[in-house]
């Protein structure tokens, strides 16, 4: 046997050579013996790019629309929304900014509606009912607009709207120990029956009375969080519809 480096022969099995002194294993596994067949080249991993991934991104941010009027439109709208919501969500909840915006009486329908529907279910879903009932609406919007209608952009709005209802019930939930703000038909809670306002009875019920500010606080927070995302989501839906209108124009 030679030493495949040096061709000097070699007296004893060894792992090393006693002429130049290479390590046998480790020059075997960079140098193939003469006669030796190749190895099979690695198989290459291509990911792939038609997986679950794609057709997620599609259902959440594409659409059928490419006019040019929809996408002005659009971002008539988002940009309105932006403005908007920095107005609320830079304000306090004491200054109970959302109970004095129009959306205000856009979602009281939807509570006072909660009540009525939630009434089966006994006192303390009942009082719960218009905070759901006015969560549950825009929600259902959304999911709509965004299976039904194929209208992500909408889905978006809707869920921005869902945000701002969080940012409605935080002043509500606030005010549950002072009683201070004015409820419907003319009343406060300070003196009104118990029961009349409705966090008041909640969180009374629950024994968390005392955490009405910092639960105020949470919800508030919550709200501009889901706002942040929504506005965030219709910024993207906008943005590929830009891309789906440069690219129609570059093939016309």
């Amino acid at each position: 046997m030679n030493c495949p480096k040096c061709q000097q022969p070699l007296a004893a099995p060894s792992e090393i050579c006693p002429h130049c002194g290479i390590v046998f294993a480790k020059y075997r596994k960079y140098h193939a013996e003469p006669g030796a067949q190749p190895d099979e080249p690695r198989p290459v991993v291509v990911l792939d790019e038609d997986g679950p991934v794609r057709p997620l991104v599609q259902f959440l941010f594409d659409d059928a629309q490419q006019s040019i009027r929809c996408f002005l439109g659009r971002s008539l709208v988002w940009l309105g929304l932006m403005v908007w919501s920095w107005q609320l969500m830079g304000a306090s909840i004491d200054s109970n900014a959302v109970g004095e915006s129009f959306l205000h009486l856009v979602n009281l329908p939807f509570h006072e509606a909660g009540h009525v529907i939630f009434r089966p279910f006994g006192a303390f879903i009942t009082s719960l009912g218009g905070t759901l009932g006015q969560l549950l609406m825009p929600l259902i919007c959304a999911v709509t607009l965004l299976l039904k209608t194929r209208d992500p952009f909408g889905a978006s709005v809707a869920l921005w709207w869902l945000g701002e209802n969080f940012l409605d019930i935080a002043p509500y939930m606030n005010d549950a120990r002072a009683g201070q703000l004015p409820l419907l038909g003319g009343n406060f809670g300070h003196s009104s029956p118990y029961g009349f306002h409705d966090w008041e009875y909640l969180l009374t019920e629950t024994g968390l009375l005392q955490y009405d500010h910092s639960l105020a606080k949470a919800v508030f927070a919550l709200g501009c969080a889901i706002m942040l995302l929504a506005m965030l989501w219709g910024g993207l839906v906008l943005l590929r519809h830009y891309k789906r209108l440069i690219a129609q124009t570059l093939e016309s």
